[in-house]
């Protein structure tokens, strides 16, 4: 392989899920894959918990921003292999084409900001969301690209977002 994987993250505000996401991937797959996030209807801002736990983690937040995923499918933008939605509502979203038709798959996390309660249970619902996605991240760098067929891999990216391998 020449070139890093493209992937994009979608949610619907793009200021918590999916840039948790798009963090993940430019650390642990880092040389094999672009990361990139968007939203359908992006909020214009970053959590500012999502920043927070992102720092807190040492990941690098200069690339955060919230932008709409119309960026992604016009002319000059990158080419995506990979499409991911990571909350219920994109997923039901009418997307965009996007060029060169990339595999795509959903795997939904639950909405961090949408929790109501206490500082510390919003702060865990963050932390809970980035866990989950962090799983399914280091389980998608993990496989074969080079080797796996196309359809084996559409299998497993669906998988991926289904549920998690249990340990043991």
């Amino acid at each position: 392989m020449s070139e890093p994987y493209n992937v994009l993250f979608l949610c619907t505000g793009n200021s918590a899920r999916s840039i948790l996401a798009e963090a993940i991937l430019k650390r642990v797959g880092a040389g094999k894959f672009r990361a990139y996030s968007a939203g359908s209807h992006p909020k214009g801002e970053v959590h500012p918990y999502a920043l927070q736990l992102l720092k807190t983690l040492n990941h690098d937040t200069s690339f955060a921003r919230s932008k709409d995923w119309q960026e992604f499918a016009a002319a000059g933008a990158p080419e995506m292999n990979f499409v991911f939605t990571v909350c219920d509502n994109a997923a039901n979203e009418a997307c965009p084409v996007w060029p060169g038709q990339p595999m795509t798959a959903h795997w939904g996390v639950p909405d961090p900001a949408a929790v109501d309660g206490t500082d510390a249970e919003k702060h865990l619902a963050f932390a809970e969301a980035y866990r989950m996605l962090n799983n399914r991240i280091s389980i998608f760098v993990s496989l074969p690209m080079n080797t796996i067929d196309k359809l084996a891999l559409q299998k497993r990216l669906d998988e991926i977002g289904r549920d998690l391998p249990k340990a043991g």
